[in-house]
């Protein structure tokens, strides 16, 4: 029952009920239909009221002429028998015959107005009617005429029809009280009325179902487009089995419009990040605004893109762009926003999307680290397809020219990640005839600098101290081993920084983890300033940073002002 009163009232959106348009045009046409139905009853009923009335006169003047016929009768009789009472009887018989209602009466006059004979169901409740303006009238029509007047007797209107006998010297009234008479009539125009209520009735069951029916689609349309309304987001409408009238054309309309308005978002979301292109949609607008953040912040570099744009041309496009479509998405996959693309560099910030309780639920900085390595996993696929397809070509050519082997090693792509967190602005800066979101802070400055460590210590990814912090504090369970790499301080610092080398489940084997503790004493000693025992230990590693620190502790004493930390000449 609640969901017929739903399609029928319709749903309330806020504080205002959206009322079917379909219940509506039935309301509408049955209070139509109603009041012309009672109205063409009721001047029927008037109509047949007036002909009622003439055909009541001349039943009334009939009355008359015969009572008067009979008194003539009755009066010859009087004057051979000279018995008044018995003819008054006789007269008062007669009368009584002619009295079919229960106001209806016939009374006998004198000209001084009083009633000499009465017959009636009903007493009257006057005795002497010399005091009424309407029997002036009656008096003064004279002898042998009749006529018709309106009589009002107390709260009853009477339609009198009156004749003068002169023998008897009486004035006959024959009368009937109109609201009784026209009571019959009164009873077909309710039964009638009653019929209409009930056909109308059924008629608006019918009407409400064909209406339904027909209009079906407006409801479908009000439906979708509500439920659009509420979920911020534009889909099409599903018009399959629509006729062919205009709302069907009103919903074809709104799925060309939504279709092209998906498109335009679309190419936007392209362009813009999603929590720009969400706020755009829930917004209506994109202000030019910033807030203070605490972000994680993912910076990729191209190594040798030098190389790689001089061998390659503009082909080198093509390149970066199949590298960047997967590498993107693998971003985006892990909640990512894409800050910058500069070329070869990419700058990815994580932690922006705080509207959705899935992408709260997820640490930034471990969404930053695993997207990173799957950068990193799509350069070494890259990689090995063009290693296949160099074999190839050599199986089917014998062997490369000079410049060949130059785009193939242009094509090998190798990157750099590096990864830092913390306070940062984040927003939209411009104007507003052009605009873009941006980060901008000193963490941004620093995941470019950790990137450009990867160079030095020969890692896949470096990562600060904040994002190694954030992942033991807020996802303790995801297994990465952070093998401190070395305290520095890169160009532009004065003070020295942690950095750390993530190392992912899958790459802890035996091997690796027995040479990262070896690695670890060594670090030890390097900060101590023992550096001939740092030598050996890092002499005995195969992990890809012993080069580097085994070329700065081949001189077996550390520098007088050693205090650990490392200062970097170049950016």
């Amino acid at each position: 029952m609640t969901g017929f009163w739903t399609a029928f009232l319709g749903r309330k959106v806020g504080k205002t009920r959206i009322v079917p348009v379909t219940t509506k045009i039935l309301l509408t046409f049955l209070a139509l239909i109603v009041i012309s139905s009672l109205a063409t009853n009721y001047i029927n009923l008037m109509l047949n009221r007036a002909e009622l009335v003439k055909l009541m006169r001349e039943l009334l003047h009939k009355d008359i002429r015969e009572m008067l016929s009979f008194s003539s009768t009755q009066y010859e009789i009087f004057e051979f028998t000279h018995d008044k009472d018995a003819s008054h009887a006789a007269i008062r018989a007669k009368a009584a015959t002619l009295l079919k209602n229960e106001h209806a009466f016939f009374l006998a006059v004198t000209p001084s107005g009083d009633v000499a004979i009465e017959v009636s169901r009903k007493e009257i409740p006057v005795q002497n009617l010399s005091s009424l303006p309407e029997w002036k009238r009656i008096v003064s029509a004279g002898e042998n005429k009749t006529g018709d007047i309106s009589l009002q007797l107390g709260r009853l209107q009477y339609l009198v029809k009156f004749g003068y006998h002169p023998k008897w010297d009486l004035y006959y009234l024959r009368a009937e009280e109109k609201n009784e008479f026209y009571a019959e009539q009164r009873k077909i125009f309710r039964n009638i009325s009653g019929i209409i209520f009930i056909i109308t009735l059924f008629s608006a069951i019918a009407g409400a179902w064909l209406l339904h029916y027909i209009l079906r689609y407006v409801g479908i349309l009000t439906r979708s487009i509500l439920s659009m309304a509420e979920n911020n987001r534009l889909d099409v409408i599903n018009m399959k089995g629509a006729s062919n009238d205009d709302i069907t054309f009103l919903g074809l309309a709104f799925n060309s419009l939504s279709t092209t308005v998906n498109n335009l978002l679309n190419i936007f979301r392209k362009f813009a990040n999603q929590d720009v292109v969400t706020k755009a949609y829930r917004d209506r607008e994109v202000k030019l605004e910033g807030i203070q953040r605490e972000l994680t912040v993912l910076f990729s570099d191209i190594k040798g893109f030098t190389y790689i744009t001089e061998t390659l041309g503009t082909d080198i496009i093509k390149l970066l762009n199949l590298h960047y479509d997967r590498a993107i998405r693998d971003i985006i996959n892990h909640n990512g926003l894409i800050g910058a693309i500069i070329g070869d560099a990419l700058l990815a910030v994580y932690g922006a999307l705080d509207d959705e309780k899935e992408v709260l639920a997820k640490n930034k900085s471990l969404e930053a680290v695993l997207s990173g390595y799957k950068i990193q996993k799509v350069a070494a696929e890259l990689r090995e397809q063009m290693e296949e397809k160099r074999k190839q070509m050599i199986r089917e050519n014998g062997s490369l020219s000079e410049e060949e082997e130059k785009v193939f090693k242009a094509v090998m792509l190798e990157v750099g990640v590096g990864i830092d967190g913390g306070e940062v602005f984040y927003g939209t800066i411009g104007s507003y005839l052009r605009m873009t979101n941006t980060v901008i802070g000193d963490r941004v400055n620093s995941s470019s600098r950790l990137e450009g460590l990867t160079r030095i210590y020969k890692v896949p990814m470096i990562v600060s101290e904040y994002v190694r912090n954030d992942i033991l504090q807020g996802a303790p369970d995801s297994s990465i081993h952070f093998l401190e790499l070395d305290t520095v301080q890169v160009k532009g610092k004065t003070t020295g920084t942690r950095i750390f080398w993530p190392l992912l489940k899958e790459m802890q084997t035996k091997k690796i983890m027995e040479e990262t503790k070896l690695f670890e004493e060594g670090l030890e000693a390097y900060y101590s300033g023992s550096w001939s025992k740092a030598y050996r230990l890092f002499g005995k590693l195969t992990l890809p940073m012993a080069e580097e620190f085994r070329s700065r502790t081949r001189v077996a004493k550390a520098p007088d002002n050693w205090n650990g930390i490392w200062e970097m000449k170049t950016k």
